[in-house]
């Protein structure tokens, strides 16, 4: 079995630097690049660029709402259009950085608020998909299954690769729990071993409160900002290696 291991990256910006981006881009097979946003500038994605190109790392647009101090993770009062144009500005803007570089972006990944807002609304995630179709039919789109992005990408004629977040819990309808809840983030060695061996076992995982629910997902994602982030994705590594399966990137996994 491939498997792709990818994680949101690039997320700081000038001299600020979230996690240890140059270590995370020899584990991951795919990264997603913050795009200047609720992270990221025009020499942090550039960086970005040159170091997947050197470990051959498939890069992909994290596009969020520009919320810098709330890290995209808050709600904002946009209008459709204004989404539309913010994520085509976001992808815009890394797929010229990294054509300068001689690379290709492959995929697209929401960050948090964004993606909850698209989400949410059917005639908001058929915006986007379709504007997204118009920019680059040959996107991969990263989507939670089930949901309404897959849902809007598959009616655009996009491919889609679904995730599974190894860092997060999930409840019993196999939604994320909302961060600042007790046990959200899932960050102990044993846990994340054992969730990941599931996932790779049978393709599921045990939900907060013990429920087992299906995940039929290609991929695993480790949240850079998660604490401890670059170990937890060595982690994802190890368990993926022993397994048997092999890491693929996004491109080469998506339907």
């Amino acid at each position: 079995m491939k498997i792709d291991l990818n994680s949101d990256m690039g997320e700081g910006f000038g001299p600020y630097r979230l996690c240890d981006d140059e270590a995370m881009m020899k584990v991951v097979s795919s990264a997603n690049i913050a795009c200047g946003f609720h992270g990221g500038d025009p020499d942090t994605m550039a960086r970005m660029v040159r170091m997947a190109k050197q470990n051959g790392v498939c890069i992909g647009a994290h596009p969020g709402l520009p919320d810098r101090s709330g890290f995209g993770r808050r709600e904002m009062p946009f209008q459709p259009d204004e989404l539309r144009q913010q994520m085509l500005y976001q992808l815009g803007a890394l797929s010229a950085i990294a054509r300068g570089e001689g690379m290709t972006v492959s995929h697209l990944s929401f960050h948090a608020a964004m993606g909850n807002m698209v989400n949410r609304d059917p005639a908001l995630a058929d915006l986007m998909m379709d504007a997204v179709s118009t920019l680059d039919p040959r996107l991969v789109v990263f989507v939670t299954p089930e949901s309404e992005i897959e849902k809007a990408a598959e009616r655009a004629g996009l491919k889609t690769l679904a995730l599974f977040l190894a860092d997060r819990a999930y409840d019993a309808g196999g939604k994320l729990v909302a961060r600042g809840l007790p046990g959200a983030l899932v960050k102990e060695e044993a846990l994340v071993r054992a969730r990941v061996r599931r996932f790779l076992a049978d393709g599921s995982v045990e939900a907060i409160d013990g429920t087992v629910i299906a995940m039929p997902a290609r991929s695993i994602l480790v949240h850079s900002d998660t604490p401890g982030a670059l170990e937890l994705a060595r982690i994802v590594r190890s368990e993926i290696e022993a397994s048997g399966a092999t890491l693929a990137p996004a491109a080469e996994l998506a339907s």
